[in-house]
């Protein structure tokens, strides 16, 4: 017997359906972070608040879902790939046999 699997089948092996477990890490780090500062630094000033919730806001912005990637941090990561790695592509078709020979 042959089964087709649908295109989302993925989305079952995440949490919740949209986070891996390296995303709701970074997020509960984030999170962390920021219970941390707001106990060092009280929020005193519209600065310092800001200051002291900035880490849960990166956090939540880069595991933030997109459509056509999984989250923000998907998106940045592909980016830096594209802008870093080899960009002429050598494409030789489907020919069993090239005939043109590449040394002359």
């Amino acid at each position: 017997m042959q089964f087709l699997i649908p295109a989302n089948s993925k989305k079952s092996m995440l949490i919740f359906g949209v986070f891996e477990t390296f995303d709701l890490i970074l997020f509960a780090v984030g999170v962390g972070a920021t219970i941390l500062l707001l106990l060092i630094i009280a929020p005193s000033s519209l600065l310092t608040a800001v200051i002291d919730l900035l880490p849960a806001v990166i956090c939540g912005f880069l595991v933030l879902p997109v459509p056509n990637y999984h989250n923000i941090r998907v998106v940045i990561q592909e980016v830096y790939r594209f802008y870093t790695t080899r960009q002429k592509f050598i494409w030789k078709g489907w020919c069993v046999k090239d005939e043109y020979n590449e040394s002359k």
